[in-house]
């Protein structure tokens, strides 16, 4: 069957190029993409597709034809179109890296599909001239990892990329995956992602870094028209308009990463997507015990800078990064810096709401504050699971306020370590949180059916990737269809499914792909 698509290019159609069409390592200059053709796999493979992502694309009828395979990993070039990967730069764990750019990432084209555009590219298809010493391919293991954990943010209602396939490409990958000298050859996999744009901060960092203010001006105008076009036609107060609604739904997204117990592991500008999308799921991790200092990220491991904890302030900074690459078109900062300070003050109101919402607190106020604050103090004495806790919490009621520790008893990884001052804490919070109750309208069942819609009872959990992972390597793909299909329903009941509302296994504490990653992929 021929696959059919609405393809309306304009990135590449609408922004200067890279004049050099050789498929070279080099530095870029005054250009916002290079053309580049993908790596023909050996014998590529269709593991899974996502058939809501196909259906958004217009390709549901096709995705079992040999056309579609060959498509979506890269085999075969759709006619008219011109592959390309964008350049940027970007700050890396808070230092300058200086150009970057789509190092393993090439994007096909752009399709028009139901009044929805959509930007659709290959992960893992690849040298491009930004690979710098890297082949720009991708193993089996982070493809899946990418794969799965894109459709279930977007179920969880968290603003992201998708993921529209995965596939196996036939060849085989070297990696080093903890960077201890130890390469392996690993399966190589191909994921095809989709997103309204792929445009991150990066974009404009690298024009601003090279002073090509003129061509700055015009990735900007782009992607004002293209994506932000109700603000107005570009203007000085135009791109003020639009840098304050990137750092609002910029806000939004990391609101949900802590709503959901995500931690992105590599929040360089990068990674930080123009329309507030989570983009580039490398090292990320789901929290299992409640931990404001975790991060699931190697090479993070001694400063932190991007553990669970810091991740709005982390956005705050990034923000900062984009208002000094914009600096040049609007030429003035106090207004800059209002809206950053804005930022501050709001993500700080938006986490607190967030907070009370999954506690099932309507119409709250500054006391409501303290008793998160206690909430989250407490729970950092003990190991406790974050999801269960949560969602257990919707069985409490104001009428058993001395039963707390028995509802969320699930949640607790040492139970024996609930005892004596850590007891008695919990036993005051409990109290304090059945009188709050006394103050709220709803019933206890109408409370428990709100806590529900925003406490997920099933996430990607890192040690269910892994096992997805390990079964694929031996070519048993079941495990990512049924991983696939539970989480998108993440905050429904699934009686069959409870065997993955649990909390994290002992086996998987340490175990590498389960509590920490690399960037390796």
């Amino acid at each position: 069957m021929k696959v059919l698509l609405n393809i309306q290019d304009k990135f590449n159609e609408q922004l200067p190029a890279d004049p050099i069409l050789e498929n070279s390592r080099r530095q870029v200059k005054n250009a916002c993409f290079s053309y580049v053709v993908p790596k023909k796999p050996s014998n590529p493979e269709l593991i899974h597709v996502s058939p809501e992502m196909a259906k958004a694309i217009g390709v549901e009828d096709a995705v079992n034809s040999e056309g579609f395979v060959k498509i979506f990993s890269g085999s075969e070039i759709m006619p008219k179109t011109s592959p390309y990967a964008m350049c940027y730069g970007g700050h890396q764990f808070g230092n300058w890296a200086g150009q970057l750019g789509d190092g393993r990432a090439i994007n096909l084209f752009e399709v028009t599909h139901q009044n929805n555009n959509w930007a659709l590219q290959l992960k893992g298809a690849g040298e491009t001239p930004y690979s710098r010493t890297a082949d720009g391919l991708a193993v089996l293991r982070s493809s899946i990892r990418e794969y799965l954990c894109s459709e279930a943010m977007y179920h969880l209602g968290v603003p992201t990329t998708r993921a529209l396939s995965l596939m196996l490409s036939g060849d085989q990958v070297l990696r080093d995956v903890m960077y201890d000298g130890n390469p392996a050859y690993e399966k190589g996999a191909i994921v095809s992602r989709a997103a309204a744009s792929f445009i991150r901060f990066g974009n404009f960092e690298i024009l601003a870094a090279q002073q090509a203010t003129s061509t700055l001006k015009n990735l900007v105008d782009y992607t004002i028209n293209n994506h932000y076009a109700h603000l107005g036609k570009p203007s000085k107060e135009t791109y003020l308009k639009f840098f304050k609604e990137v750092a609002v739904r910029s806000k939004e997204m990391v609101i949900h990463w802590q709503r959901v117990g995500f931690v992105h592991g590599v929040m360089n500008t990068d990674n930080m997507s123009i329309l507030g999308l989570t983009i580039d799921y490398g090292p990320y991790g789901w929290l299992e015990d409640y931990d404001k200092g975790w991060t699931p990220n190697t090479t993070d491991r001694t400063n932190k800078r991007y553990r669970y904890g810091t991740q709005p302030q982390i956005v705050l900074w990034n923000l900062l990064q984009l208002a000094n690459a914009l600096y040049p078109l609007i030429e003035k900062a106090e207004p800059l810096q209002d809206i950053l300070t804005e930022y501050q003050e709001e993500v700080e109101v938006a986490y607190y709401e967030m907070m009370t919402a999954k506690l099932g607190l309507l119409n709250t106020d500054a006391a409501d504050q303290k008793l998160v604050n206690e909430l989250e103090e407490i729970l950092e004495l003990s190991e406790t699971d974050m999801t269960i806790f949560f969602r257990n919490l919707s069985n409490f009621s104001k009428d058993k306020a001395t039963d707390g520790l028995s509802i969320i008893a699930d949640a607790l990884y040492v139970p024996e370590e609930i005892q004596g001052e850590i007891k008695e804490k919990w036993q005051v919070w409990f109290g304090k949180y059945a009188q709050r109750l006394q103050l709220e309208a709803a019933t206890a069942e109408e409370r428990a059916i709100q806590m529900n819609r925003v406490n997920p009872k099933y996430v990607l959990r890192n040690y269910m990737a892994q096992l997805a992972i390990d079964a694929a390597e031996k070519g048993d793909y079941g495990l990512i269809d049924e991983l696939f299909n539970l989480l998108k329903k993440p905050y429904d009941e699934q009686p069959e499914a409870e065997k993955w509302f649990a909390k994290r296994p002992d086996w998987a504490r340490n175990k590498v792909g389960c509590s920490m990653l690399s960037c390796s992929s």
